[in-house]
């Protein structure tokens, strides 16, 4: 849009101007656009309401399944009925709560529900609950239990023990409000001596938390 000025002149009156042999008066002359543009920044914006994604493919497809029912729950191969039948652990120190894969003398995938309501996050810490390192080793050296107190390996309830670890690392803090997902693989087996060496992961969210080997002693050793 093109503009014309116009030329208007005002009346200024300043002591500090006035002088002798001067006139009090002194009159400026001001171009001042006849017509302005509208400027970007002062256009009136629409109010929108706004929706926050949790994955991407939600945010391209906003008519796709809630997420709520987006996701399946993890299969059960041994609810906690089972695992207190092989395990001798009771509360509070059973931290296997389903079993969602099992080769039988191979090894074992399961599970541990983090969550606030745990008897060690009083303590562990107050201001910032976090899944004390120990407990998540405890918790993937019962999973192994569950391999080898089974007739294809033939360990003993009464016996077993665990016997040590080896080379284990800590990747990232487990929190209250996560799942534990723990693998621990046979790698070794000697019947004779009683000793078996097991690998162990755990993840959270499809990422490694934690990892190490793991020495078990059957307690079904001799000739």
């Amino acid at each position: 849009m093109s503009t014309a000025a116009s030329s208007t002149s005002f009346t200024c009156h300043s002591p500090l101007l006035h002088r002798p042999n001067s006139p009090s008066r002194i009159s400026v002359a001001v171009a001042i656009p006849r017509c302005l543009p509208p400027l970007p920044h002062l256009k009136a914006k629409r109010r929108s309401s706004t929706t926050t994604y949790c994955s991407a493919d939600a945010a391209k497809d906003k008519d796709s399944t809630p997420i709520e029912l987006r996701y399946e729950a993890f299969p059960t191969v041994m609810d906690i009925n089972q695992i207190r039948d092989i395990l001798p652990h009771r509360f509070p120190f059973l931290l296997v709560d389903r079993v969602i894969e099992y080769n039988a003398g191979v090894s074992a995938v399961a599970i541990k529900n983090v969550t606030i309501n745990d008897n060690f996050f009083p303590g562990h810490f107050p201001e910032r609950p976090i899944m004390p390192g120990v407990l998540m080793v405890e918790a993937m050296a019962q999973v192994g239990g569950l391999v080898m107190l089974q007739p294809e390996v033939g360990g003993s309830r009464d016996t077993f023990f665990f016997a040590g670890i080896d080379k284990v690392r800590f990747r990232k803090p487990v929190i209250a409000g996560d799942t534990l997902v723990m693998r621990m693989t046979l790698i070794k087996l000697q019947k004779r001596f009683g000793i078996a060496k097991m690998e162990g992961k755990a993840y959270v969210g499809g990422e490694v938390v934690c990892e190490g080997e793991f020495l078990m002693a059957t307690g079904t050793g001799g000739d």
